[in-house]
């Protein structure tokens, strides 16, 4: 491959990915920092409109932050994760509120209002990430997200895990592939920021398979994306099917799983930006294989030399592919 002068990298900077921490600082001027918020929703896979017993990876307990607890209002919430951050981090510009725990736009309009209103009126706040389903955002919503993001940034997460149906159904979520696509399209008509969200190692997918959802993915209006390596999560039904029968599982090991994310960043759109690139959960809640005591940056920092040691970047690949 001929070498690459990092100018022609699309999006603007040296990185060999087009990343959205970069994007959101140039975006705003200044560095954005995240606040998780447990609004106390549910899901519809939980709750008996659609299933019960949710995904069955999830368990919200092993990603909330310590300083997200819904047992207290919004605006305490966040006021808490201010000082978390700057204690634990270097100070932020500004704020985001993220809506993470279960599907927050799954309740009525007004419940939604008086919820996102809390978190903007809130100090430092500029806007709202708002974590649901696909399966939850009517046009009521999606109108009402849209006027809200004529004077905030408000960012539509809607995780979708995998692109193939029967992954999905596998995983209980519930949705099939036509709606997250149909969902992604209606909130773009409206011209709000989606991102979502993939699970990489699901049972049952090829390698090939997998790969191939870079580019289903590119075929979405899709802001961002998350990649998150399978893990099995204590108290899930996951981790009953990983101690009932483990040989239907396959983990990446960590120079495998550095080597098939540059693969799939070769294929993926380079208008897209990459949130995060692996998953991480206390090891209280770890039920399966790990990566060992490798942090998510240190995972990037990973990615980033074999981006470099390849020679290659972000959506190399792409037009070839759609070709």
């Amino acid at each position: 491959m001929q070498a690459i002068e990092p100018e022609t990298f699309p999006w603007g900077n040296r990185r060999r990915f087009h990343a959205y921490s970069d994007y959101l600082k140039q975006k705003h001027g200044f560095r954005i920092q995240k606040l998780s918020v447990d609004a106390g929703f549910t899901c519809p896979n939980r709750d008996g409109s659609k299933g019960y017993g949710g995904c069955v990876f999830c368990n919200n307990e092993a990603f909330n932050p310590s300083y997200c607890r819904k047992t207290e209002d919004i605006a305490r919430q966040l006021e808490e994760g201010k000082r978390f951050h700057a204690w634990r981090y270097r100070h932020a510009g500004r704020y985001i509120a993220y809506f993470q725990s279960y599907s927050n736009t799954y309740a009525p309009l007004e419940t939604l209002k008086r919820h996102y209103t809390a978190a903007l009126e809130v100090d430092g706040i500029i806007g709202l990430a708002i974590g649901t389903r696909p399966d939850c955002v009517d046009e009521e919503i999606l109108d009402y997200l849209a006027e809200l993001a004529q004077c905030h940034f408000i960012h539509l997460e809607m995780g979708i895990e995998s692109c193939y149906d029967r992954s999905l159904q596998w995983m209980n979520r519930g949705h099939d592939f036509a709606t997250a696509r149909s969902a992604f399209e209606r909130a773009a008509k409206r011209g709000l920021s989606t991102g979502t969200h993939l699970i990489l190692g699901l049972p049952g997918l090829s390698r090939n398979q997998e790969l191939a959802q870079a580019e289903i993915i590119s075929s979405l209006p899709v802001n961002t994306l998350k990649l998150h390596q399978l893990q099995i999560i204590r108290h899930t039904e996951l981790e009953k099917q990983y101690l009932t029968r483990p040989e239907t599982f396959h983990f990446f090991g960590l120079e495998e799983y550095i080597d098939f994310v540059v693969d799939f960043l070769e294929r993926l759109s380079p208008e897209i930006k990459m949130e995060r690139f692996a998953a991480e959960a206390p090891p209280r809640f770890q039920a399966g294989p790990t990566f060992g005591h490798i942090r998510t940056d240190q995972i990037l920092q990973m990615i980033e030399k074999r981006l470099e040691e390849r020679n290659t970047y972000q959506g190399a690949c792409f037009r070839n592919n759609l070709s």
